[in-house]
């Protein structure tokens, strides 16, 4: 009884703002994306301003300032509290019946602190890497914005439990019991699970250094993994009942991660392939019609022939209103995974088939830029795609309401005068009929390190056409349409099974009725009984709510069995599957693109002088490329005397 109510009181609360937030986001389904309210300022939008631009937070606004001086406050509040409590308790006469100095009760004390204080942090820490959690979205945040928050808590969690870790081993060397680091107590704490939690955390966190997650990604990759040895021998070590306290972000990612994984087990209908000269490519995907997504929305995508196990996060620069029936993405070859894309891409026949998984999309529950009267978007290198949505979302409003549309400079730097090619999937090549000449449209483009354009760089866009299989399913909502109402479902529904099997596992079987004074289980024999029913359980109610899904999307199989006979409408003629596209062209609205392209050779964006010269009462300055060029933009809207700068930056890469 104990268990299950420390369990509830941990849960509960949690719980239910997670399903009132599923059904709140059912409600609005995003119809809400371009409402008159959104044109409108927000009160506290001051607040979003940069106040940090450099040192090892990155770019802090006011309001994460604030929130994590709040949250050092609660840390600081528990030890003082965990602190006093402990310490006015002992004594000399205290030391001396335990067989202990003071200083070595008190260092006991301080270790037993520390590991307290550390859950709390541990709470939290899954909370920011639910990819499709409804508390995110209720807060305005998405999985990619608030990966740094995991980066903090991540680094305070191992801080804490590496110093309780130390303690206790100083006082057991000190007092020569070493041995009990081999302790596996039946009842109570369990030291060799301990060490073995934090052997998986220390690795995970030492990988995690920027120097180290940039050189050998894979490495980070594959050992992050060992989260899993983190959580069920934490699990062991504490007891289930005192990890209560990080069960509820944990519970949501396992169910998110086990959606996750029954999405990525499809694979996707890639429908063409077009390969820009700059070495990068925009991949094609068919797409459910009822799929929904905003602007600077990501999606992970897999490729088994290059890597199994390597997923990759990708910003989608299709729009859902404008391209109902397709998704796209833009892979620039700057690592070894993407390089291998593109290699295998390039050499790609004719109706060749290559097998992808994604999973996604994931974005921002409702869009903020239309409030703006003016939009200055800065971008480096790949970090243009972020804008290449939102660029087709505003020409779709512009096309089709009469809302007014902000005024927009992109200010896009590139290395070399081939990465240009990157402006040409601004406009969809399906989709050049849309009029943008109600948008007031300004593309200023710098080529830095080459001072003329090169005359032999004359390529132009290819696009491949690929055949898909049978097999293959349209991209589309992990739990389909209602996918919000569905995830709400299944929160409920299984949390309310695990309380009753755990209710019953502990009245009938762990202590059973004619043992009432004693348990017959050990701690960790009940933990991994309690843990397996946790898992149980999401699956049952996750994988029921999957196939009940499933079944609903027969016609678009259907339809992708036949898409190997529509699908070449465009293409020149049979046979001719690969053609070459002259993107300088015929159509209006790419003409009126040109005319509003000014290149700049040899030299860099002044940024100061671009934002500053911005007069409008709104301009909403986002920024998506290297450190460097956010900390400049970051800096110069907070050294801005005016508050009609509100800054934002969009992170394209983890």
């Amino acid at each position: 009884m104990e268990e299950g109510s420390d369990i509830l009181i941990h849960t509960f609360p949690v719980m239910l703002v997670s399903i009132l937030g599923c059904l709140s986001l059912h409600l609005v389904k995003y119809t809400n994306a371009h409402d008159e309210r959104t044109l409108k300022g927000t009160r506290f939008a001051s607040w979003s301003r940069p106040a940090i631009m450099k040192g090892p937070l990155g770019i802090v606004s006011w309001t994460e300032l604030c929130f994590l001086f709040m949250f050092t406050a609660l840390l600081i509040w528990s030890i003082s509290s965990y602190t006093h409590g402990m310490f006015k308790n002992i004594t000399r006469q205290s030391a001396a019946m335990m067989g202990v100095e003071v200083w070595q009760a008190k260092l006991e004390s301080v270790a037993l602190m520390l590991g307290l204080v550390g859950n709390i942090c541990l709470a939290f820490l899954f909370f920011p890497v639910t990819r499709g959690s409804s508390i995110l979205r209720l807060f305005g945040l998405t999985s990619e914005s608030s990966v740094k928050y995991h980066i903090w808590l991540g680094h305070a969690v191992m801080t804490l439990f590496t110093a309780h870790g130390l303690c206790f081993i100083i006082l057991w060397a000190d007092t020569y019991q070493l041995s009990k680091m081999l302790q596996w107590h039946k009842v109570g704490i369990s030291i060799v699970a301990g060490e073995v939690a934090f052997l998986a955390g220390i690795t995970m966190w030492l990988t995690s250094f920027p120097r180290i997650r940039r050189k050998l990604f894979e490495l980070f990759f594959y050992t992050h993994h060992l989260y899993i040895i983190f959580v069920v021998f934490f699990v062991f070590h504490v007891g289930l009942t005192y990890s209560c306290i990080t069960l509820p972000g944990f519970y949501l990612f396992l169910v998110d991660r086990y959606l996750r994984f029954l999405q990525s087990q499809q694979r996707v209908c890639l429908v063409s392939a077009s390969i820009l000269p700059c070495q990068a490519v925009e991949l094609n995907f068919s797409k459910s019609p009822g799929l929904r997504y905003n602007p600077t929305s990501s999606v992970f995508i897999n490729v088994p022939s290059i890597s199994k196990l390597q997923w990759h996060p990708f910003t989608v620069t299709s729009n859902s209103n404008m391209e109902p029936e397709k998704l796209s993405i833009v892979i620039k070859s700057e690592g070894k995974w993407s390089q291998k894309l593109f290699e295998k891409l390039s050499s790609t026949t004719a109706g060749h088939h290559l097998q992808v998984s994604l999973e996604g999309p994931y974005g921002p529950a409702s869009t903020q830029f239309l409030r703006h009267d003016m939009l200055v978007m800065v971008s480096g290198g790949s970090g243009i795609t972020p804008f290449i949505s939102i660029i087709r979302e505003l020409i779709y409003i512009a096309g089709s309401t009469s809302y007014k549309i902000p005024k927009v400079l992109l200010v896009a730097a590139f290395k070399k005068s081939v990465d240009l090619a990157m402006l040409d999937v601004l406009l969809p090549l399906s989709g050049t009929n849309y009029d943008i000449s109600r948008m007031q449209l300004q593309i200023e483009a710098y080529v830095t390190s080459e001072k003329e354009p090169l005359k032999d760089n004359q390529k132009f866009l290819k696009t491949l056409w690929l055949k898909p299989n049978a097999s293959d399913r349209t991209v589309s909502a992990v739990l389909g349409q209602n996918n919000w109402l569905w995830l709400g479902a299944i929160i409920t529904s299984s949390f309310i099974m695990f309380l009753l099997l755990i209710g019953i596992l502990n009245r009938y079987y762990i202590y059973p009725v004619d043992h009432t004074t004693e348990m017959i289980y050990s701690y960790s024999e009940s933990a991994a009984l309690s843990m397996l029913l946790l898992c149980v359980v999401i699956a049952i109610t996750a994988s029921a709510a999957f196939v009940w899904n499933k079944k609903q999307k027969v016609k678009e199989m259907v339809q992708i069995q036949n898409n190997d006979r529509t699908t070449p409408i465009t293409s020149p003629g049979p046979g001719s599957w690969f053609q070459n596209i002259d993107i300088e062209l015929e159509s209006l609205p790419f003409q009126t693109l040109t005319r509003a392209t000014k290149i700049h050779y040899g030299e860099r964006p002044n940024l100061r002088k671009i934002i500053m010269e911005c007069e409008e009462s709104n301009v909403g300055v986002f920024v998506s490329g290297p450190r460097r060029m956010k900390q400049e933009v970051a800096t110069i809207c907070s050294s801005c005397v005016s508050s009609n700068f509100h800054f934002e930056s969009i992170s394209f890469s983890w």
